[in-house]
């Protein structure tokens, strides 16, 4: 009986269990593979206890729950992974015995659900010769080779929820309401969240901001007897010639946390535009809970298309959704560029056309 092996790394998004559920049913039902679980992403695949079998009856009843059923790691890379030798804490490659314990599973290929990281270390893996497919789940939506990545709106569903919950309290006590979202390099939560909720600025880490603009807008909306204003922001935005803003430095295995741009922008607001100001982190509520029925499904259908890929031994290639079809795409060509807010786009102009001040 033929085997395949399915990982979930990076950080956890609504719609993986869904992807799970696809990719076993499938498996089972169309092609007559046998699906194991890796436990903890890539480091199931260097722990001897880090393999579970996976059967229709052990996915029964998933699709709705949040999370991952088979644990993910952000910090898993084999190509960068720090362990303990003679009591010396170093970085290595431990690449080698993970392509080792692939074909010591006799894995005919290992589905990889993960992020813009773990998808290129899932390209790796494939240079080195392994059978591997990519499904692209984040719930930034930064993964080029496809529209739109599983997460995504369901994390929006939630930023937009809070910021209608902000707007009658910011009215009610005519105060600034910032809130403060996730987004590194890419906007695409707090410009969609944004223009949903209503928002009166949003600032994005690909449109530089001026303390200035922000002022005006708060002022404005004062002066036009509005005395309360909602702010978003990205957590990786900065103003011109600034920096982001972290929480915790990074090494060649942790990334850089970023957080508090939502702290430095309220103060500002309080102390120079003379608004009270009220700051919310939103955080990991973006991460968690069960999927919106979108995200379920685009990952049953992401789940069902990489069985698919499986089954016709084309590896080294990405599922991916293009306008309304599932297609799949070279991981080198999805992961070539990192997809960023288009800030000529439609969605951009559409925030200008609508008076939102976008910072600049």
């Amino acid at each position: 009986m033929k085997r395949i092996g399915i990982l979930t790394g990076g950080g956890d998004a609504p719609g993986l269990n869904a992807v799970i559920r696809a990719v076993v049913k499938t498996a089972y039902s169309s092609h007559g593979y046998e699906v194991i679980g890796i436990l903890d992403g890539f480091d199931g695949l260097l722990n001897p206890n880090g393999i579970v079998s996976l059967t229709p009856e052990e996915v029964r009843g998933i699709l709705p729950r949040g999370g991952t059923i088979l644990g993910a790691a952000n910090r898993g890379n084999p190509f960068a992974r720090k362990v303990v030798r003679d009591g010396v804490e170093v970085v290595e490659d431990v690449s080698d015995e993970v392509v080792a314990r692939i074909h010591e599973l006799k894995l005919d290929t290992l589905i990889v659900v993960g992020g813009d990281g773990t998808l290129r270390i899932t390209q790796e893996l494939f240079e080195k010769g392994c059978p591997v497919v990519g499904v692209p789940k984040t719930i930034d939506n930064d993964i080029d080779g496809t529209d739109v990545t599983f997460g995504f709106d369901t994390a929006v569903s939630m930023a937009t929820e809070a910021i209608d919950r902000l707007h009658t309290t910011a009215e009610a006590h005519h105060r600034v309401m910032v809130l403060e979202l996730m987004g590194r390099d890419a906007g695409f939560i707090t410009l969609h969240s944004g223009l949903a909720g209503g928002a009166d600025v949003i600032l994005i880490p690909e449109i530089p901001f001026h303390w200035d603009a922000i002022c005006e807008k708060v002022k404005a909306r004062a002066r036009s007897g509005r005395h309360f204003s909602i702010i978003a922001v990205a957590e990786g935005a900065h103003p011109e010639g600034g920096q982001q803003i972290f929480r915790r430095a990074g090494d060649e295995v942790f990334v850089a946390r970023l957080g508090g741009i939502g702290q430095v922008v309220g103060k500002f607001v309080g102390e120079v535009c003379g608004m009270e100001t009220r700051v919310t982190v939103l955080g990991h509520l973006q991460r968690g809970g069960s999927p919106t029925t979108f995200d379920r499904w685009l990952a049953t259908r992401f789940g069902a298309a990489a069985m698919r890929l499986a089954a016709s031994h084309r590896h080294g290639r990405m599922v991916a959704l293009r306008g309304t079809k599932i297609v799949d795409v070279p991981l080198a060509e999805a992961l070539a560029v990192p997809k960023r807010v288009d800030v000529e786009g439609d969605a951009v102009m559409t925030a200008r056309d609508l008076d939102i001040c976008m910072g600049d």
